[in-house]
């Protein structure tokens, strides 16, 4: 595709364009009413208005394709505009490329006196106006009024906002940007606002509240959000939870999430909710910002609060000291579902991990995986997460159970057992060895016929029955990766007696 050039294509194209753009583009596109603005020209006919709008959005788009690079297929312009700011994006596509230009001034002029006529509309002037046309003639127009927030590069500096809004007042704001504009810095808590509000509220005896219903407690909370950090790193999500050192974050697809900061053996989780309720009602209403870190400890600072804090759309606040959780004016937690991956219950968190799985595979969870799934959990709240653990849930050949393993590990909740595994001889001679320096009777436990069987971080082994012989109470030799060997019986089941074999290993591999 060649570069853009000034001027018009060949008139034929330019004909056959026309013709397609006229049939493509017959219905309207512009569904707006009216309202008057102050300053605004009166408004003599809606419909005079609604058509105007539609012609210029039209007219735009012509003058795009006019200005179009041969071979071209598609064009797809944002404008970005208030009284104050403009940016714009020109985007020419064909199959396998794509060039960007800059629009023609004409363009630009008919831009504004689009968004002069839309500011008669009872939604105002728009923030964003995308432009797509393909070569057939087909256009779309949509309008953004920040439903959503902008773009890094599409996005002013407050004063243009508020620019615009003293030109085209308007009764409500998206919290977002209600809070880009307004919030002022209220919700930062620099060390020394920290401490002067701690001191402020110890000599008024405000204190935080004390809490038990709200979040699990610490420890079950981290292990908890870690394995689901597992769970989305093994399946190679991009979305969801994670973990660093000291830090766990999460960004929920709706725009909501939290951060839990670790300091010592205390903690801060803080987050926002997208559209809370309360932000609305400062922002939209003038009603007080809630004071979140009433009877906060001064060590709650900016370095640790989630950095809605800095864009005022932080929207809960809770600390965690002496093995307990605290809040000021925060809502409960059942409120905050949306902001705070699934960590409330170990139910909850085996729940989503399972759902997670069959979404990622299509293929339904059955009850192998989910005791594996209660076991890693059950692991990560005991901190002796393995490899093998994770296996159990995880298929090495297809999830990334390094990346997952590697969560714990960063967490510190991962058992790092430094004892390579034991060879089945070996396993079969020391449990011989072990047998014939007690000095027990092998008269009906042949030796040489012992063999054994590989279980997490050792081997069962034993000498097995003859065809057609039962044996209640047969003994059985359980021996670790570290030589350790813990003689049972066939009366205990051996999927009872691992647990119990692993959890003592791991337990050894700490210390």
């Amino acid at each position: 595709m060649d570069k853009p050039q000034a001027g018009n294509p060949d008139e034929e194209f330019m004909k056959s364009f026309m013709d397609g753009f006229a049939q493509a583009n017959s219905d309207p596109d512009v569904g707006f009413t009216l309202v008057s603005h102050p300053g605004a020209a009166p408004v003599v006919d809606d419909q005079q208005i609604i058509q105007r709008a539609r012609e210029l959005s039209h007219q735009i788009a012509r003058e795009l394709a006019a200005a179009a690079p041969a071979g071209w297929e598609r064009v797809d312009a944002v404008f970005a505009w208030t009284v104050a700011a403009k940016t714009w994006d020109v985007v020419y596509s064909a199959t396998d490329q794509a060039v960007r230009a800059q629009p023609s001034e004409a363009v630009l002029i008919l831009v504004q006196e689009q968004r002069d006529v839309a500011a008669q509309m009872s939604e105002g002037p728009w923030w964003r106006m995308r432009v797509s046309l393909t070569a057939a003639g087909q256009v779309e127009t949509d309008y953004d009024y920040g439903d959503e927030p902008f773009p890094d590069e599409q996005l002013f500096p407050a004063e243009a906002y508020l620019a615009d809004l003293k030109e085209y007042p308007r009764k409500r704001l998206p919290v977002w940007l209600a809070a880009y504009v307004s919030h002022g810095g209220r919700l930062l808590r620099s060390p020394r606002t920290a401490a002067e509000q701690a001191r402020a509220d110890r000599a008024k005896e405000i204190r935080g509240q004390a809490t038990t219903q709200d979040f699990p407690a610490l420890p079950l909370l981290w292990a908890r959000w870690t394995a689901l950090a597992a769970t989305m790193t093994a399946l190679g999500e991009s979305y969801g939870p994670r973990i660093l050192p000291s830090l766990a974050w999460f960004e929920g697809r709706n725009r909501s999430g939290s951060t839990l900061y670790l300091i010592g053996e205390r903690a801060v989780i803080s987050g926002g909710v997208w559209n809370a309720p309360e932000l609305d009602a400062v922002y939209n209403q003038g009603a007080r910002m809630p004071e979140l870190y009433a009877g906060a400890p001064d060590w709650v600072t900016d370095a640790v609060l989630n950095p809605r804090a800095a864009t005022g759309q932080l929207s809960f606040c809770y600390w965690w000291e002496d093995g307990q959780w605290f809040r000021g004016e925060s809502p409960a937690a059942s409120a905050l579902v949306e902001a705070v991956p699934g960590v409330w219950t170990h139910e909850t968190t085996a729940g989503l991990i399972l759902n997670v799985l069959t979404s990622a595979t299509g293929e339904p969870v059955d009850e192998r995986i989910e005791s594996a799934v209660a076991l890693l959990i059950s692991a990560a709240e005991a901190g002796v997460v393995t490899y093998e653990t994770l296996t159990t849930v995880f298929d090495p050949a297809r999830h990334d159970v390094d990346a997952a393993l590697n969560q714990f590990s960063l967490a510190g909740l991962r058992a790092f057992v430094t004892a390579p595994p034991l060879s089945r001889i070996d396993a079969i001679e020391q449990i011989r060895r072990y047998i014939l320096g007690r000095g027990s009777d092998t008269s009906g436990y042949p030796l040489d016929q012992l063999t054994a069987d590989r279980i997490e971080h050792g081997w069962m082994v034993y000498v097995p029955t003859r065809p057609g012989e039962i044996m209640i109470g047969r003994a059985i030799y359980y021996i670790a990766d570290d030589g350790v060997v813990e003689p049972a019986s066939s009366s205990v089941p051996p999927a009872v007696y691992t647990a119990g074999f692993t959890q003592r290993f791991l337990e050894r591999s700490k210390r």
